[in-house]
C-alpha cells in the first residue's frame, strides 16, 4: 500500500541525502557537476521548507521509504499550472513493482487542477511512466528542446 507523507523541517537532512542520490542518478541524463564537497546543486531545495506553494512528499510502501516527490506551481513553459511535478523518484530497488504508477496517480488525485510534468526523452522509464499517468487526461505535449518534453493536462476533482 502506497502512503504519501509530507516532508517536515525535521526531515530536512533525510530529504537532502536521498535527493543527492537522485541527482547523482540524473547525471545519466543531465550534465550536472558535483561541487567541491561532492554534492549536486539543487537551487530550490530550501524553498520546500519556506515556500508554502511547494510541497515535498516521502513515498512509502507500508513502512518502507521507497521514494519522494517535489511539487510546485512554477511552469517550465511560461504557463500558469496549479502544479508541476518538479522531482519524482522511486528508489532503484523498489522499481518495477508499480509503486511509481500508484504514487503518481495518488498525487494527482490529491491535487486536482492543471498539471505540468517534464521528463527527459533519454529517460525511457520516466517517459513511459508520465505518458501512462497522463494518458487519461489527454495531455498537450510541449517539446522544450530535443531532449525535454512537458506534458500539460487537467486533473478533475473527484466528487
Amino acid at each position: 500500500m502506497i502512503i504519501l507523507r509530507t516532508v517536515k523541517e525535521k526531515d530536512r537532512d533525510l530529504l537532502w541525502n536521498i535527493n543527492q542520490k537522485y541527482l547523482y542518478e540524473m547525471t545519466n541524463f543531465y550534465d550536472d557537476p558535483m561541487d567541491e564537497n561532492g554534492n549536486y546543486h539543487y537551487g530550490h531545495f530550501d524553498e520546500y521548507f519556506t515556500d508554502p506553494m511547494r510541497t515535498a512528499y516521502f513515498i512509502y510502501s507500508d513502512d518502507s521509504l521507497i521514494g519522494f516527490a517535489f511539487i510546485c506551481p512554477y511552469s517550465n513553459i511560461g504557463q500558469k499550472p496549479d502544479y508541476t511535478m518538479a522531482e519524482f523518484t522511486i528508489f532503484p530497488i523498489h522499481r518495477r513493482k508499480h509503486y511509481a504508477l500508484d504514487a503518481a496517480k495518488m498525487i494527482l488525485i490529491e491535487h486536482p487542477g492543471k498539471w505540468e510534468i517534464k521528463y527527459n526523452e533519454k529517460n525511457t522509464a520516466a517517459k513511459k511512466l508520465w505518458n501512462t499517468v497522463s494518458a487519461p487526461y489527454d495531455p498537450e505535449i510541449h517539446h522544450l528542446n530535443e531532449e525535454e518534453t512537458v506534458l500539460v493536462f487537467e486533473v478533475k476533482e473527484i466528487i
